[in-house]
């Protein structure tokens, strides 16, 4: 029998409502319930794509016992953490207070006023490793909610008045915040094996990107050694897919080896665009190879039917995590006969221990192949083999922040590359936004499926990842209903989300209110609000020359300095937008008439430049509606771009390599 869960558009929440625990979605009648039956809400956070999530479910939830205890003693909720980031940031707060510790599965008994008293995260279904089994843990409660309420009250006052006190760290100027975080960089550098800090390692997309930025504007050496080594890595390990292309969610290991394996449209939007600048930057061919590799990944794997991109892809086949991805040296040559089995055992670097489990291994790619043909024969053989096993399951909600990364990456690397199927991708990604998340008045909601949007208000990621995406659309289409609606989601960070001393708030003004109202400055796995706030204002000053913009960039930037200074891994995105502003404006207005080569050759050369403070606008100089385009016109009739600097031009150029 279906659970209260059967009519949600979540496919995280679709995985359990076959449960026997009676689960509820997030809302005001969860909480009635429980005020009228005077128990606790037990709150279970996590996302479709999670392999503990999935084993703490069969473990647990599909235990009719277990629910049976549950259901006696508890409203039970549960909430995916990709469609609300809002309370998921609040109660892992509230988690990591409690614990020293959080991830997910994350586990929070609440009152029924949604005050947090006990806080977990995976609870196995028998004791071990010294973790209490989860029927011992509801137990334990339940008997501290009827025997002890008055402590149990006061610890759930105690925590929720510690999330609301306000902890800013220090904040400062933006002058060269770079040369700041570097020596803090530098010492958490693995010299070894690349990336930053111990295993487990997470890519770091935003400090990738900040390190490509400050590279190219004052030409430091130990930037362009610390982030090719990296990226270098991460393309040769096996956490990047040796076959399919696409980047899993984070290595377990130091040296970039054995995957967790779920892959994230995220990680992959905001490597992909790395990538793309790291070829833009050097050349490097190992740069183009993976740019190509993701945005095919994506286009194949996680494209949805209305245009869109899918969210992510689980780790767990046939019940098991990674069986879909790792090879024996023994299947390897059953694929590909005696020679060609041997061949890809060496290439691959795959031994009969294996490096994972029963004997399989992750493929690596430690060396660039000698005989370029053999290699792509032996990966499209196995590919069709591969496509054989029972695939990972994909969780096909769209989320619009992440669609917004996808978009922007999309683009550019349509426009570097001349690839005109990217560009259809970023496009169409690009109008299901406008189409479907998009509301009157500019206000996004955060999630669809289907083609039909869900309930979750956009949050402050939301409107920034999916601005930034249309005016990387807009550069490089030059179609003005991409700015238009870019410019009318900056209005709406202006106007609902800013917290009134510079900086921005998660949620908007007008959100539904939780025990804070979250205002998280690091990056994560993915962009900071903030941080992309930031970036989205400086682009914006750029095309706009409106010093507002400027204005408020330049404060938010100084509002982060703080965490930038002090903890540099996470603040990717604010180095990224202050290396912006302190070589920016850099405008390039090309104008031409649509569809004329000449124009998109312009387009082009400007696109694989690498300053960092670059902005782009193009049209067939009529426009009026983006103040970089104004007054421009063509030279003798031919396509011309106009390079400036605060709207200061050099004479009007007609040829690419002029533009440089």
């Amino acid at each position: 029998m279906a659970n209260r869960l059967k009519d949600s558009t979540s496919p995280y929440l679709l995985q359990h409502k076959e449960n026997p625990v009676d689960w509820q979605e997030w809302g005001e009648q969860a909480f009635a319930e429980a005020r009228s039956r005077d128990v606790p809400v037990l709150l279970s956070v996590g996302y479709a794509a999670c392999h503990w999530c999935h084993v703490m479910a069969h473990e647990s939830f599909e235990d009719q016992a277990t629910a049976d205890d549950l259901n006696a003693g508890f409203v039970a909720i549960k909430v995916d953490r990709e469609e609300r980031p809002d309370i998921d940031a609040v109660y892992m707060e509230a988690t990591q207070a409690m614990t020293g510790q959080g991830g997910w599965p994350m586990t929070c008994v609440l009152t029924p006023d949604g005050k947090p008293f006990f806080a977990g995260t995976y609870f196995p279904r028998e004791p071990r490793l010294g973790m209490p089994a989860f029927r011992q843990v509801l137990t334990a409660v339940s008997t501290a909610w009827q025997e002890r309420r008055e402590e149990v009250d006061r610890i759930g006052v105690d925590v929720a008045g510690h999330l609301q006190q306000v902890q800013q760290l220090p904040s400062g100027g933006v002058d060269d915040l770079g040369a700041i975080a570097m020596p803090v960089l530098r010492r958490t550098f693995d010299e070894r094996h690349a990336g930053f800090g111990a295993a487990p390692k997470f890519p770091p997309s935003m400090v990738c990107e900040f390190l490509l930025r400050r590279a190219a504007r004052t030409d430091d050496a130990e930037a362009l050694r610390m982030v090719e080594r990296t990226l270098e890595a991460m393309a040769r390990g096996g956490m990047y897919d040796q076959l399919g292309g696409g980047f899993a969610r984070y290595s377990v290991d130091e040296r970039w080896d054995v995957p967790h394996f779920e892959k994230m449209l995220y990680d992959n939007a905001l490597l992909l665009r790395v990538y793309l600048h790291w070829w833009r930057q050097t050349g490097n061919p190992t740069a183009e190879r993976i740019v190509r590799g993701a945005a095919d990944f994506m286009l194949r794997e996680l494209a949805t039917p209305q245009g869109g991109f899918a969210s992510a892809l689980d780790a767990d086949s046939e019940g098991e995590e990674g069986t879909f991805y790792v090879w024996s040296p023994d299947q390897l040559t059953a694929t590909l006969g005696r020679e060609d089995g041997a061949y890809a055992v060496a290439a691959f670097g795959v031994s009969p221990a294996g490096n994972f489990e029963a004997g399989t291994s992750t493929l690596r790619l430690d060396q660039d192949p000698v005989d370029s043909r053999r290699h792509d024969d032996v990966v499209r053989r196995l590919m069709a083999e591969r496509d054989k096993r029972v695939r990972p399951a994909r969780d096909d909600k769209v989320v619009a922040a992440w669609n917004g990364l996808a978009i922007a990456a999309l683009a550019e690397a349509a426009v570097v590359l001349d690839e005109p199927r990217y560009l259809l991708a970023a496009r169409s990604a690009g109008q299901l936004l406008v189409d479907v998340h998009l509301l009157s008045g500019a206000r996004l909601r955060r999630v669809s499926r289907d083609g039909a949007v869900g309930a979750p208000a956009g949050v402050l990621e939301d409107y920034a990842c999916v601005a930034d995406g249309l005016l990387a659309l807009f550069g490089v289409t030059g179609e003005l209903q991409w700015f238009e609606i870019a410019e009318r989601l900056t209005g709406q960070i202006v106007e609902r989300f800013a917290d009134g001393r510079g900086g921005f708030y998660d949620t908007a003004a007008d959100a539904e209110v939780l025990l804070k109202r979250p205002q998280d400055p690091a990056d994560n796995a993915y962009p900071s609000g903030q941080g992309m706030t930031a970036t989205v204002l400086t682009t914006m000053f750029g095309l706009t020359g409106d010093d507002t913009y400027r204005e408020a960039a330049q404060t938010l930037v100084g509002r982060l300095s703080g965490l930038a200074e002090r903890a540099p891994r996470f603040a990717g995105q604010t180095l990224s937008a202050a290396e912006a502003l302190y070589d920016g404006p850099r405008q390039v207005a090309v104008v031409g008439l649509s569809g004329d080569d000449a124009r998109h050759r312009l387009v082009r050369a400007a696109y694989r430049l690498a300053h960092p403070g670059l902005v782009l606008a193009q049209g067939d100089g009529a426009e009026a509606t983006v103040p970089l385009l104004q007054n421009r016109g063509l030279v003798d009739g031919q396509a011309t771009a106009y390079v400036c600097r605060h709207f200061v031009c050099d004479l009007p150029v007609t040829a690419p390599e002029a533009v440089r």
